[in-house]
């Protein structure tokens, strides 16, 4: 998959600006809050339809600005796919319109697998350091480019989740509404054990391209390990054993007006020599950990899609040493890769398809 052209309209502090990445290495260059990230934000947005780095869409608009609008134009096997997005900011709400080249789509989900990237940025350390929800959210961003149906099921899960827990409050009131979690049970283990079952195939294909990029970073001194944990995902019927759990934690989950079984405490376990990467490993381990899980994602998304996906680097490589500088410049040669930076020296050694200098929102030649 290639990017031809990227728009930006009122887009963060881009008034307009439209860019056509070269097909190996595209650079952006400059100071920092100039605009570099923004450029990724928006591709991204047009992957998943959401930032990487905020949930409101309304701080994606441009200060003073009605409305604002990324489009993507690629290049693929199966043809050419457009799709853009655009936000309005209204007095009471935001609206997001997403248009699948002629046709305005009815739901996010419709846009899932469009447009693949990968994106690894300094924010992304916290796949390893933060709490297994980043860690959840590594997982079903891969997996929502790759199948929309997975999108949809983490939608229907975390509906039937909130209604559960709402009806949970409104059982230590009345006691008599236990029967009525039946509904929300069912529709938790049903697409729960979708959740799963996808969360512990992808695992399993991403740690061996993991380890295997990990044994390559630390010259072979290190062992990475990736481990699915979950309370139901090693039980042959998966969607049972969630009903049962449920059922059985109704109790508990009453009095602690919180719903204790279920997808939505899974995590995935990142260790290093057979240690925990969060607790025992140094900062540069876990930023080599990090590279490694997202060099693995690039992997599988080729290999699940059958095309290579967009390559983003969000001014990483001046956090790297030279010899993990060196492992990752050999890998993006094969595919199109969009790097911000502060200093191009940072990028010596890797074929530089375009530079561009930002400033203020501008980009310049």
């Amino acid at each position: 998959m290639r990017v031809k052209t990227l728009s930006l309209q009122n887009f963060r502090n881009y008034e307009r600006q439209e860019i056509a990445p070269h097909p190996g290495v595209t650079v952006f260059v400059g100071p920092n809050a100039q605009g570099k990230t923004n450029i990724l934000e928006a591709l991204h947005l047009c992957c998943v339809g959401r930032s990487h780095r905020t949930a409101r869409d309304e701080e994606l608009i441009r200060w003073g600005a009605p409305s604002a609008q990324v489009k993507v134009e690629t290049e693929q096997a199966d043809g050419t796919h457009d799709v853009a997005v655009t936000l309005v900011r209204e007095k009471r709400r935001q609206r997001k319109i997403v248009r699948i080249g002629a046709r305005q789509a009815e739901r996010i989900g419709e846009m899932m697998g469009h447009v693949r990237a990968v994106l690894f940025s300094p924010e992304d350390l916290q796949i390893v350091k933060g709490g297994p929800g980043e860690r959840r959210r590594f997982l079903d961003m891969e997996l929502s480019q790759l199948d929309p149906a997975y999108f949809y099921a983490l939608q229907r899960a975390a509906r039937a989740l909130a209604q559960r827990n709402a009806l949970l409050r409104e059982i230590a009131a009345r006691p008599s509404l236990m029967p009525t979690l039946d509904m929300w049970d069912e529709q938790l283990a049903q697409s729960g054990a979708q959740i799963a079952r996808a969360r512990r195939a992808a695992v399993e294909k991403l740690e061996k391209s993991a380890k295997e990029a990990h044994a390559s970073l630390t010259d072979g001194k290190e062992t990475l390990s990736l481990r699915y944990i979950s309370q139901i995902a090693d039980e042959e019927d998966i969607e049972r054993a969630l009903r049962e759990r449920l059922f059985a934690a109704r109790e508990d989950d009453a009095r602690r007006l919180l719903t204790s079984v279920g997808v939505h405490r899974d995590d995935l376990g990142v260790a290093i020599d057979g240690k925990d990467a969060r607790t025992f490993a140094s900062q540069g381990q876990q930023r080599s950990a990090v590279l490694s899980l997202k060099l693995a994602q690039l992997e599988m998304t080729e290999r699940e899609s059958g095309e290579a996906p967009v390559l983003m680097l969000d001014d990483v490589m001046s956090e790297l040493d030279p010899e993990r500088r060196r492992q990752l410049i050999e890998r993006i040669d094969r595919v199109q890769t969009l790097v911000t930076c502060t200093d191009v020296s940072d990028l010596a050694g890797a074929r530089q398809g375009a530079v561009y200098r930002v400033e203020g929102g501008r980009l310049l030649a």
